[in-house]
């Protein structure tokens, strides 16, 4: 196995990066008024969860928080169009708002599919959040209520996302081509 990267070219450095959460945290905050939980999308959204759960408690907003393991790529490039719960949540989600955390916001079927499965279980409002959001992606009404930053029309590595299983911890946001 080589150790040698491929050609991966910086769309967000590791700065601009955590500069684009913290603004993030500073626009969500004035929304997260009683009991919150906030509820990340496996795998991808980890290292986006942990960054925006840090700011979020700097601004003295501390939510609950859970996973939801979906699985829609199956280590391909394109989604295969069917959303698949490999893990549910583990805690009560009925009556409380939900923070639902992904890392890209592409066609919108998982996080809708998320949205719907945690107001089927009671949940009382659900806020979507992404890290980055492609051109073609639905805005409005059917978009992501937050997102951290417009990303290119590209394939996306780092930061929990992935090629395959590979380089998601990259500190920084690449593209591949």
């Amino acid at each position: 196995m080589s150790s040698t990267l491929p050609k991966i070219d910086v769309v967000l450095s590791e700065a601009d990066l955590m500069a684009s959460v913290e603004a993030l945290a500073d626009r969500l905050a004035p929304r997260l008024a009683g009991e919150w939980t906030a509820v990340s999308i496996l795998i991808g959204a980890t290292p986006f969860t942990s960054d925006l759960m840090k700011a979020l408690a700097r601004r003295h907003i501390h939510p609950m928080l859970d996973v939801l393991w979906l699985e829609s790529y199956h280590d391909e490039r394109e989604s295969s169009g069917r959303v698949v719960v490999r893990a549910d949540v583990s805690r009560k989600v009925e009556g409380r708002g939900i923070v639902l955390i992904d890392d890209v916001f592409d066609t919108g079927r998982t996080l809708d599919f998320a949205k719907q499965h945690l107001i089927a279980k009671g949940a009382r409002e659900v806020l979507t959040v992404a890290l980055t959001q492609k051109p073609w992606a639905p805005r409005g009404e059917a978009g992501v209520d937050f997102c951290a930053f417009d990303a290119p029309g590209r394939f996306l590595v780092g930061y929990g996302m992935d090629d395959a299983g590979l380089y998601r911890g990259l500190p920084y946001i690449g593209a591949l081509d």
